[in-house]
């Protein structure tokens, strides 16, 4: 009966929410540096929210495939009261259901939420960057909406940054005219702008800039370890979240610039455009299809030697990044076992394919990952596709920070069960959404664990905007604790607080680290699998 009360009080506050955002509000201006901006004040939540901001010159025309370039000025007053356009993509993941203003190279814009009123001061920050692969997604998505983190006592702060080929192309004569003499990650110099401009213009809407928590999933999650890493970025930041992902080998790890003007060039000669000039004349029509008839799926990030001027483990390795506290972490079934088996779960099936992946290494492979059944096989399967996928690295950037750093790290694993589809005509999506089912959907085995991005909406405390799933009293519970885990370190760089199981930094040395399991009923235990983890890290040669 408790339960089924806490479900029908959640999911009136979801409806009330939602209609408050619409009927509740009046008019608010802020002077920032460029300008007065006017937002919304929601009278029913007491939180103000300012969406479209921008806070570079849109990269467009001459601006394309070049460094954020400052605003200038506006006279009078800009309002900012819906999305601005998301990032140049197609859809990749399923539906994101994005919230935005359409599609466009025009995409340089920020959203803020705010519970400040007119005399606060000084409130923690979080800058949250969406995931997508950095190919697809935005800001605007529901499940990354900033209000109840906001109610919280924070002000929240969501990003978007160019994405595919109009983020992350690299090509010699870009490097030419760049002042810093390099090319490529323009998404993530985009993300820096945007933080660059939190320590600016934050102060207007009650927060601190020097208390600003940077945090991001899946590909947000790798741009979070590099701006912990970057000089440009590092001291800006007053604590960074990690949930599944790390820009470190074999995850989106940057590649050599030289390798990334070769990868440009060769790409920008075989659509038939080869020098730079011609590329700018292109329309934006021109070269999203372009990039998209060619099937390329992402250029990498860059060693450039200016955002990155080292690979992640040898920044950390040398103390050279952001020495802050560290909450991280990874779900318990990132990835389909399917995904390395390319086939059924049989025991000859599985070792076959652990030997093409790892000739020398399978013996040591199949005792980590072991197959004594038809059950074990498929859990092996998951965890080693989960491990290679991302939650190695991810383990990577947790081991590199608790050993060249004196500050705390928390980690955890997520694995709360997802509840069934609302329509069942529907399959979950890889990167969160949905896909419609057909007739050459591959069926999805029975959940054992908790897949790639399904925390997000949880942990944002946005259930109540995601209408996919048929949300039941645990999944608010699991929302509303790993919410308060969140806003907890937030504020003060520890996730604890009172009504919560303790959660312990881990120590430096500790082979079997503190791990917070996030579940119905969350609870702490030693970590269990770390001898896989310094397997793959001999094995990619990161140690």
């Amino acid at each position: 009966m408790k339960n089924f009360q806490i479900l029908l009080f959640a999911l009136f506050l979801s409806y009330n929410c939602i209609i408050a955002q619409e009927t509740n509000s009046f008019p608010v201006q802020v002077k920032i540096e460029n300008g007065t901006i006017e937002g919304n004040y929601d009278t029913h939540t007491g939180i103000q929210r300012y969406f479209g901001i921008p806070f570079a010159q849109p990269p467009v025309g001459e601006l394309r495939w070049k460094a954020p370039q400052p605003l200038g000025d506006w006279e009078g007053i800009k309002e900012t009261k819906s999305f601005g356009p998301r990032p140049m993509q197609t859809i990749v993941f399923g539906d994101m259901n994005s919230r935005s203003n359409g599609v466009s190279e025009d995409c340089l814009y920020l959203n803020v939420w705010t519970p400040a009123k007119r005399d606060t001061r000084d409130l923690p920050v979080l800058v949250y960057f969406f995931g997508g692969g950095n190919v697809a997604g935005d800001a605007s998505e529901p499940r990354y909406d900033g209000e109840r983190m906001a109610k919280e006592g924070i002000v929240v702060v969501t990003t978007n940054y160019r994405l595919n080929i109009f983020g992350f192309l690299a090509h010699p004569e870009l490097s030419e005219e760049a002042y810093y003499k390099a090319s490529g990650n323009y998404g993530l110099l985009d993300q820096n702008a945007a933080l660059k401009w939190v320590n600016k213009n934050i102060t207007a809407f009650g927060g601190n800039p020097n208390k600003v928590t940077i945090a991001g999933e899946s590909a947000g999650s790798i741009g979070t370890s590099q701006q912990m890493a970057s000089p440009l970025s590092k001291n800006i930041i007053a604590g960074a979240i990690g949930e599944s992902g790390a820009a470190i080998n074999p995850t989106m790890s940057p590649v050599s610039l030289k390798e990334a003007e070769k990868t440009g060039l060769e790409f920008a000669k075989s659509i038939g455009y080869p020098t730079l000039a011609e590329l700018r004349k292109l329309s934006t029509r021109e070269v999203y299809e372009l990039y998209n008839e060619s099937k390329k799926i992402r250029f990498p990030t860059v060693l450039d030697g200016y955002f990155l001027p080292k690979t992640l483990p040898e920044i950390f390795e040398n103390k050279e990044q952001a020495m802050v506290p560290l909450l991280l972490g990874w779900n318990s079934a990132e990835i389909s076992g399917l995904a390395f088996t390319q086939g059924p779960y049989t025991e000859e099936n599985y070792i076959t394919k652990v030997k093409e992946a790892y000739p020398k290494e399978h013996v040591k492979v199949l005792e980590l990952y072991p197959h004594g059944s038809e059950k074990e096989i498929e859990l092996s399967a998951i965890a080693l596709s989960s491990d290679r996928f991302i939650a190695y690295s991810t383990w990577k950037w947790f081991d590199l920070h608790r050993k060249n750093s004196n500050q705390s790290v928390y980690r955890y694993l997520y694995s709360k069960l997802r509840p069934p589809l609302v329509n069942n005509t529907l399959a979950s999506g890889l990167a969160g959404g949905t896909i419609e089912k057909g007739p050459d959907t591959t069926p999805i085995p029975k959940a054992v664990g908790a897949p790639h991005a399904c925390e997000i909406e949880y942990c944002m405390g946005n259930l109540h905007l995601v209408k996919d799933y048929a949300w039941t009293a645990d999944d608010f519970k699991v929302s509303k604790d790993m919410m308060t885990y969140f806003a907890n370190f937030i504020k003060t760089g520890n996730p604890n607080g009172e009504g919560l199981p303790n959660w312990k930094a881990a120590a430096p040395k500790d082979t079997t680290p503190a791990v917070m399991v996030i579940d119905t009923e969350s609870k702490l235990i030693e970590a269990q699998n770390d001898t896989r983890y310094e397997f793959l890290d001999k094995y990619y040669k990161n140690k």
